[in-house]
């Protein structure tokens, strides 16, 4: 088989003009010079060993040969495009950065093996984490500094999508020597003659936790407060006490706490992806997402 030699360019030239029917048209398009972009064409069509285009001073015409070689010309640059294209998709999917902002407990339960499965496949991409409070969390979502959030807040605010991922129950942690740890379930009333540890009001769970306390005949009384339900399950785990707490904060596990259901009324929260709307995530933040979701198999 003959080898056929002529370069992209020559192909972009004949392409150009048989499109435009003009060598001035296809020669402004591609920044050159009428005369360079004739003298390509000839080229090609010498390479060829073929008559393409049949000029004159005013008008360019494609030959018989000239109109079936422009359909295969076309198809062979789409083809080189969509190749082109795809290796630059791979390779930004394995070079750059990617934040990501989630609350204390997807950071400290969920990440880490998230990280350990991406950066196995995308060892060049880096992460930074923002791992704060819900509020928190959101503002760095709405703010554009994190590319993507895990958080139980931000479903009603209008410019962001709430992608649900998980619906997680409180429960009452406490140190398996407790004598309530063998229980099915804690009725929230018998919180008063607990020593309560409890988040602080700048804890975005805090208010979901007052709702239910507010209807209470008696009202448990929290002997420490903590900024995020980490610090409280440290406390519960020293012994001082008990707390209520999402599930996914407390690992099933855990050496020494465990966590019973607490009831009269259920207490559920929505964990979910938050990100603004209409952001397309990069090829980078897409593969994190879906570790960070695969790994709720992980608990």
């Amino acid at each position: 088989m003959r080898r056929i030699k002529f370069d992209l360019a020559e192909l972009q030239a004949f392409v150009a003009t048989a499109e435009n029917s003009s060598f001035r048209i296809a020669a402004q398009q591609l920044c050159l010079s009428a005369p360079a972009l004739s003298r390509r064409v000839e080229r090609l069509e010498e390479a060829l060993g073929a008559k393409l285009l049949e000029r004159t001073t005013r008008h360019v015409q494609l030959t018989a040969m000239g109109q079936e070689f422009l359909t295969e010309a076309r198809a062979a640059l789409e083809g080189l495009e969509t190749a082109v294209q795809r290796v630059s998709d791979q390779s930004q999917h394995r070079r750059g950065s990617v934040t990501v902002a989630c609350i204390p407990s997807v950071a400290n339960h969920l990440l880490p093996s998230a990280l350990r499965a991406f950066a196995a496949e995308y060892p060049d991409v880096q992460v930074h984490v923002i791992d704060e409070n819900a509020s928190h969390v959101l503002e760095a979502v709405v703010g554009g500094r994190a590319d993507f959030g895990m958080s139980f807040t931000g479903s009603q605010e209008p410019g962001i999508q709430f992608e649900t991922w998980t619906r997680e129950r409180y429960v009452l942690a406490m140190l398996r020597s407790h004598a309530w740890a063998c229980r099915a379930e804690i009725v929230w009333a018998e919180l008063a003659g607990e020593r309560l540890v409890s988040v602080s009001h700048q804890s975005s769970n805090r208010l979901l936790l007052d709702q239910v306390m507010a209807g209470l005949p008696d009202q448990p009384m929290a002997w420490y407060e903590c900024n995020h339900v980490t610090g409280a399950l440290a406390l519960v785990e020293a012994g001082l006490g008990v707390a209520a707490i999402p599930q996914l904060a407390l690992p099933q596990s855990h050496p020494t706490v465990c966590g019973v259901p607490l009831n009269e009324p259920p207490l559920w929260r929505t964990l979910g992806l938050i990100k603004k709307r209409g952001r397309v995530l990069s090829p980078a933040a897409e593969s994190l997402k879906s570790c960070l979701l695969a790994a709720r198999g992980t608990l």
